[in-house]
């Protein structure tokens, strides 16, 4: 099977060695998005509220570049420097996603990329 490179400008650019999303096949394979403003690059971390959003909101603009949606995402892979905030993305989670909700792990870790305290990335299957 061919891969298909996915890029959009309403998502923040690679900001390594990485696209930020690879369809083969009907599987869409979305990179770790951090909150960087797609516009701007920089990090939208006044709150662990705002980063969550922001994060979900490149994910949901990869995945429709992709030709698809959050409702379609399988698998979701959430990794935060400090699982207290873990309900939050709960909390938040349920703006952007409907039932049935995808497969999930979240995972604490000791530092992200920029300082963000919240990551990201998602396996989509499209129709």
């Amino acid at each position: 099977m061919s891969r298909q490179i996915i890029h959009t400008d309403d998502a923040p650019a690679a900001i390594g060695t990485y696209s930020q999303a690879v369809r083969v096949g009907d599987t869409v394979y979305v990179s770790g998005q951090i909150p960087l403003d797609p516009k701007t690059m920089t990090l939208l971390n006044a709150s662990i509220e705002d980063e969550i959003h922001q994060v979900f909101k490149n994910l949901s603009a990869i995945a429709k570049a992709a030709g698809g949606s959050l409702d379609k995402v399988v698998k979701l892979n959430v990794f935060l420097t400090d699982l207290a905030h873990f309900p939050k993305v709960n909390e938040i989670m349920a703006q952007y996603f409907t039932q049935p909700y995808p497969a999930r792990a979240a995972l604490g870790i000791s530092s992200l990329p920029k300082g963000a305290n919240v990551e990201a990335d998602a396996i989509v299957v499209l129709d």
